[in-house]
């Protein structure tokens, strides 16, 4: 199933998902964060097993988030090269209007054998300016 619309995904803040601060531990905002952008990769490319992740292009943080807090996860495909494709994540805090997390991670599709294979994904126009933004971030990562 080909799917470009975003992917949305909630997770609520537990007590074994804090550091030593009392704060979200940024490893499991990672994981959190990756598997949302894997999803929504899957839903673009293809199934699970032909889509590995290549790089996370970082992950910026711009304020904490504690236990009992909800995060919502909103990605969506942002660049398609020959093989592989950049997804664009942000993480909104309980409903906050700014954002707590943005990021980008990029994956590539696979045969049975791990090699990349085109995927032959191409992106409509951007349906906003902030969109238009995002994708020209995501066109200077490498």
């Amino acid at each position: 199933m080909t799917s470009l619309e975003p992917v949305i995904v909630a997770r609520l803040i537990k007590e074994e998902d804090l550091n030593h601060h009392g704060t979200l531990f940024a490893g499991r905002m990672a994981e959190w964060f990756i598997e949302a952008c894997f999803i929504a990769a899957c839903r673009t490319i293809g199934r699970p097993e032909e889509v590995v992740c290549l790089k996370l292009h970082g992950l910026e943080f711009t304020t904490p988030a504690s236990k009992g807090d909800i995060l919502t996860f909103r990605t969506f495909p942002v660049r398609a090269g020959r093989t592989s494709l950049t997804v664009f994540g942000r993480v909104i805090k309980n409903d906050s209007p700014n954002p707590m997390v943005d990021g980008f991670v990029t994956f590539v599709k696979v045969d049975t054998e791990g090699r990349p294979v085109p995927h032959g994904i191409v992106l409509p126009e951007p349906r906003s300016e902030e969109e238009r933004r995002i994708r020209e971030i995501a066109e200077n990562l490498r």
